[in-house]
Order: structure tokens, then C-alpha cells, then sequence
């Protein structure tokens, strides 16, 4: 275990950054892990009174250990529970309270702005309605609940400007109802949501394709906001933006956090919300217009996901911890940690960014200062291009003339930058790729 000082300023922020990468455990995620399918099942509709069993028991321990690591950092934690009773739906027939549990780190000086972390309380078996048997969900979703609460201990040691949020939300294979709860209650109390960081099965490196890998993940975005009017989607039509919705320049983000502090891990970005038919705990906040990613194990092995605890003909099924790899777990977390840390080091992304360059050799792009940036950097990249390529600091200034860079050839973005260098996401052009206007 690394022990960390806590400190109260992102001052040499690279260096703290460095620090939180080497600073999870895959002790304490095997141990978390093992907790939670000691539970038996976390069926949304299990079990609520007993102490033992069921997603009663797990949501009361998952608090108490958000308290705990709070305690261990004077209180810096503020645990709070979501809850909502659903009833009427294919998954949920009767009324079913829907229970999340989050921690807040708040931040010092934008408590306002928000990074999130999540994981799924919940598991099911092969019948989604299936309640009452055991369903250990170790990998779906006990690695991604079980990284949030490392991620809380690691980054709990610290203080930033940007407040973190640890989010562990139920519901999920019922439909996401959980993160429509803590999506709605979002946009109620005025959150400016920078990024959702999903971690839904983050611990299998086995793929039923006969792929072992522990050296890469997947991060989904989605292209443009499900809310787009139609003025934006003809604007878009002529000037770009379809790759360029705050939730991929958030998958960006992602990937080079990867390529500069966690070793031997490569993201393959996937221009896609989700996996083919299939969903998770983003899409609510994608659909409230907020960025937000899936991050997750690049090869999955389907054997261990939703099926019935059983063996046939020597083909064992199921989702036991056998199944899970605990440095893997480990390391996406770091991905997951230090791309928070990073995020709420950073000043938020530029806002009110726009671009002029029409029949001129030249480009031009102006954007509204953001508090606590003491500069700003353009990127460009070819319209073909997944990762930006050029970049360029222009100072504590709100416009800056690219000479002879022609607009109808690239991609733009522009990044509010820290003291210590530190970027915040990428902002392209527009309402198209506003984090929050």
C-alpha cells in the first residue's frame, strides 16, 4: 500500500497525478469484490431487511464504507442516498424502492462543477426477474462497484478544485434506473457535470473470442446529444461536430490520461454509445445532455454475464470471482482515479468557444475565460483523425488567430490549462460541443 500526503492544492499537479496511478490496491478490490458477492444476490428486487443478503445488505455495507473511508479523511465525504420507488415496468412489476449511494468530495474553489465515478450495485441472473437466487455479479458489476470505493480511498487523500463524486447506483439491470434517479436529481439542484466516468465490468481478461488481454480497455461515447434540434443538426451538417460531442472529446480525455500515466494499458476509443443492443449506467446522463463514457474490459466473455449458475457438458457458467482479475480491476481504476484527479485539477472546459475562418487562409477562435485557467491551448487535428494531433498554447487570452491553418481542413478544439499544465477536456466549436451551455 503507497501512503499518500494529503494536500490542499494541486501544486506540482503531474507529480500528484503520478502518484495516484501507482496508488490502487488490487488487495482491496479483491476484498471489496468478495464482500459484495458474500451477498448472495443484489437483485434490485431481492432482499432489503436482512444483513446478510440481498442489495439491501449491500447498499447499507456500501455506505458504511464510504463513511468509513470519510472518517479516515476528517469527514471529507459527504454520503448521501438517492432513493425512488418504481413500479409498473416489465423489470420492476411492483413498487420497488431504487437505492444509490454516493460520496462527495467537494471541491475548494468550483464546488459547483462535478466529475463522476460510477459502478452498478445490482446483479442478475439469467432471468431478469429472478430475485431469489444467488447471483454474485462478481465481475457485472461488482469490479466497477468495488474500483469506485478504491477510487474513493485514493483520491480522498487529496483536495481539489472541482468537486468528485463517487456514485454507487442500483437499478441498472432493471432498466438504469438508478442513474436516472441521480441524473434528474442533477439537473434539479443545478450540477455542472463535467463528465461521468461508467464502470460496468472492468475485471474479466478472458474473452470468449479466446482472447487473453490485460493490457487495453474500451471506452464507448456516444456522437451527438439525443437532444439535438434541428437548427444544431443543419449547423452541424456543415461545419462537422459528429465525432466531437463533449462525450467523446471526454473519451479523448480518457485516452490520454492512459497513454501518459497508467502503464501498459492502450484505450481503444468505440465511437459508439454502447455495445450492439446493449446499455448502461451513462446513457440517463447522455440523455440530460451531461458527457459521460462507459469504460470497461475490452474483451468480454458472455459465459459469465447474466447466466444462471450451473455447468454443462463441462462449459461452467456463471459470474464468480473466479472469473475476475483482480491487477486488471486495479488498473482501470488507476485509468478511472487519475482521470478525475485530472479533470478536477483543471479549470472546467472553455465555454462559449466559437470559430471564423470562412474563404480566409486563416482561423480564428475566441472563447469566454474560465476561473482559475492561467492560459488556454488550440488543437487541431484531420477531419479523419480519432486523437488530436497539433497543439498549441496561446496564453492567458480569449481568442487566437491560427495563420495559414485553413478552417475547411481540420478539426479545432480549445483546453483551459492550469498553473502546473494541467488540461481540462478538449471543447469543440460551438453548441455542438458545449460541456454545459
Amino acid at each position: 500500500m503507497i501512503t499518500l500526503s494529503l494536500v490542499t492544492s494541486a501544486q506540482a499537479s503531474p507529480t500528484v497525478l503520478r502518484d495516484i496511478a501507482g496508488a490502487t490496491s488490487a488487495e482491496r478490490i479483491e476484498a471489496d469484490i468478495q464482500t459484495l458477492v458474500n451477498f448472495g444476490t443484489r437483485h434490485t428486487l431481492s432482499e432489503t431487511v436482512s444483513d446478510t443478503r440481498g442489495i439491501g445488505a449491500a447498499r447499507r455495507w456500501i455506505q458504511a464504507e464510504f463513511e468509513r473511508i470519510s472518517a479516515t479523511c476528517g469527514g471529507c465525504l459527504e454520503v448521501r442516498v438517492q432513493s425512488e420507488v418504481i413500479s409498473g415496468e416489465d423489470r420492476i412489476p411492483v413498487p420497488t424502492a431504487v437505492v444509490n449511494v454516493i460520496a462527495i468530495l467537494k471541491g475548494t474553489t468550483d464546488p459547483d462543477r462535478y466529475v463522476i465515478m460510477s459502478g452498478d450495485i445490482d446483479s442478475r441472473i439469467t432471468d431478469p426477474l429472478n430475485s431469489t437466487d444467488d447471483s454474485p455479479g462478481a465481475n457485472d458489476n461488482a469490479s466497477g462497484m468495488a474500483g469506485v470505493l478504491e477510487a474513493a480511498r485514493v483520491l480522498s487523500r487529496y483536495r481539489f478544485p472541482g468537486s468528485i463524486v463517487f456514485a454507487g447506483l442500483s437499478g441498472e439491470e432493471q432498466g438504469l434506473f438508478g442513474g436516472q434517479i441521480m441524473a434528474k436529481q442533477a439537473v434539479a439542484q443545478g450540477w455542472h457535470i463535467e463528465g461521468v466516468l461508467n464502470n460496468d465490468m472492468i475485471g474479466n481478461i478472458e474473452g470468449i473470442n479466446g482472447v487473453i488481454d490485460n493490457s487495453t480497455a474500451r471506452v464507448f461515447s456516444e456522437a451527438t446529444r439525443p437532444a439535438e434540434t434541428e437548427k444544431q443538426a443543419r449547423i452541424r451538417r456543415f461545419t462537422g461536430g459528429e465525432v466531437d460531442s463533449p462525450s467523446r472529446n471526454l473519451a479523448r480525455y480518457v485516452d490520454k490520461i492512459a497513454d501518459d500515466y497508467i502503464d501498459n494499458l492502450d484505450v481503444m476509443m468505440i465511437y459508439r454509445l454502447d455495445r450492439f443492443g446493449r446499455g448502461g449506467h451513462h446513457r440517463p446522463f447522455n440523455e440530460q445532455g451531461f458527457a459521460g463514457v462507459r469504460i470497461m474490459e475490452t474483451n468480454e466473455h458472455y459465459d459469465r454475464q447474466h447466466q444462471d449458475l450451473r455447468t454443462e457438458s463441462g462449459r461452467v457458467f456463471g459470474d464468480t470471482i473466479a472469473g475476475v482479475n483482480f491487477e486488471y480491476a486495479a488498473k482501470l481504476t488507476a485509468l478511472n482515479a487519475v482521470a478525475l484527479a485530472s479533470m478536477a485539477m483543471a479549470p472546467a472546459p472553455p465555454s462559449q468557444v466559437t470559430i471564423e475562418g470562412m474563404v480566409s487562409p486563416n482561423t480564428t477562435l475566441k472563447w469566454a475565460k474560465v476561473a482559475g485557467a492561467t492560459g488556454y491551448k488550440i488543437y487541431w487535428r484531420l477531419t479523419t483523425s480519432p486523437q488530436w494531433t497539433w497543439g498549441r498554447e496561446v496564453g492567458d487570452v480569449s481568442e487566437h488567430m491560427l495563420k495559414n491553418i485553413v478552417i475547411d481542413n481540420y478539426i479545432f478544439g480549445v483546453a483551459s490549462i492550469n498553473g502546473d499544465g494541467i488540461e481540462s477536456p478538449v471543447v469543440f466549436p460551438g453548441v455542438i460541443g458545449a460541456f454545459w451551455e
